[in-house]
């Protein structure tokens, strides 16, 4: 079989993910469920690198066999694009590639409140994206900052590792930069942003503190900045930005986001009643309440101000879920195994 037949089979079932690992048969993730493709038999080591060969070139696959990791993207003309990860495992290679359809799907699609479209109109401040790998972060965002390309006449910078969703032609500029064939490191890319005159700027992942350093001096310097975090809520993610700073450095690294953060929304995708996944989120928005807890260092308030303050926008995990088990989207046990707060969960759900 070739890599080709695969992928097109992911396009054709509209699976996620591709697995390709030696030892076990190849593997598809759909509505969140991995299962075997077919009754094929378990891949070889010789299989495995033979599908590598067929998406790399040389120059990848020294870097590949050099580096243990690889990260690219992948255009499979006219169906889908394909974020690749080349790993090793048990010193055999495997392949990790998730499906990114050709088209952004539009915001009112996805299921998104009005308090999160309209962060779209904003013109500078910080908007962070989170939730775990696979529950619509990369997806959410892009349909966002599409959203300004289709709508604004404005230069829109990204800096990505690998370049995901391609924004078609629309009213704004967009420059899409690959880290490792566009630039060469995160942070260079960053500070050079400045001297491109961008007004909103996507940093594909901020993983680390030059990464958040940067992307934080970018939106207080009066730009838009979007970009994620694998973090479970609004306040953990707050923790984990100020986290990266030196002891030091925290402080003045409370005072930056406090002054430009706009919007956290924390998402998650469950199992549905119907088959399919619902969408579960937490919005917290840059209130004067949330920048005094953010500048005084407490964090322990964030989840309470959420709570307290829907009139505003602002909803918790806990709260969306109880209106998914309402209106008979999802069960109760679902609702349960994704809350942050199961007691308060069930509170919720009783009301």
């Amino acid at each position: 079989m070739k890599i080709q037949e695969l992928l097109d089979l992911v396009c054709e079932r509209k699976a996620s993910d591709l697995h390709l690992v030696a030892g076990f048969p190849p593997m598809i993730r759909i509505e969140g469920v991995l299962a075997p493709v077919g009754n094929t038999e378990v891949l070889t080591t010789e299989e495995v690198l033979g599908f590598l060969k067929e998406i790399v070139n040389e120059e990848r696959l020294q870097s590949f066999w050099a580096k243990k990791e690889l990260d690219f993207s992948l255009n499979l003309l006219g169906k889908a694009r394909f974020r690749v990860n080349a790993y090793f495992q048990e010193g055999s290679p495997a392949l990790s590639l998730r499906r990114i359809p050709l088209l952004i799907p539009e915001v009112s699609t996805l299921g998104l409140p009005k308090a999160i479209t309209s962060l779209t109109n904003l013109k500078q401040g910080f908007v962070l994206v989170t939730g775990p790998t696979g529950h619509g972060k990369s997806t959410t965002l892009a349909s966002l900052v599409n959203l300004i390309n289709l709508t604004r006449a404005e230069h829109i910078i990204t800096v990505e590792d690998p370049i995901e969703f391609i924004f078609p032609l629309g009213k704004s500029l967009v420059s899409q930069r690959e880290v490792g064939s566009d630039t060469l490191m995160w942070g260079d890319a960053l500070r050079a942003i400045l001297r491109e005159d961008p007004n909103v700027v996507l940093v594909g992942e901020m993983r680390d503190f030059e990464t958040v350093s940067s992307a934080m001096t970018v939106a207080e310097t009066g730009h838009l900045v979007f970009s994620t975090l694998h973090t479970n809520s609004a306040a953990q993610t707050v923790d984990r930005v100020i986290d990266v700073f030196p002891k030091e450095q925290q402080d003045q690294a409370r005072a930056q986001l406090a002054t430009t953060v706009e919007a956290v929304i924390s998402l998650r995708l469950v199992p549905a009643i119907n088959g399919s996944r619902a969408l579960a989120y937490e919005l917290m928005l840059g209130t004067t309440a949330i920048r005094t807890s953010i500048r005084e260092g407490k964090t322990h308030l964030i989840n309470n101000i959420i709570t307290t303050s829907s009139e505003l926008g602002m909803i918790s995990l806990d709260m969306n879920l109880a209106e998914l088990v309402k209106s008979g989207m999802i069960t109760y046990e679902v609702a349960q195994a994704y809350s942050l707060n199961p007691t308060e969960l069930n509170r919720l759900v009783k009301n």
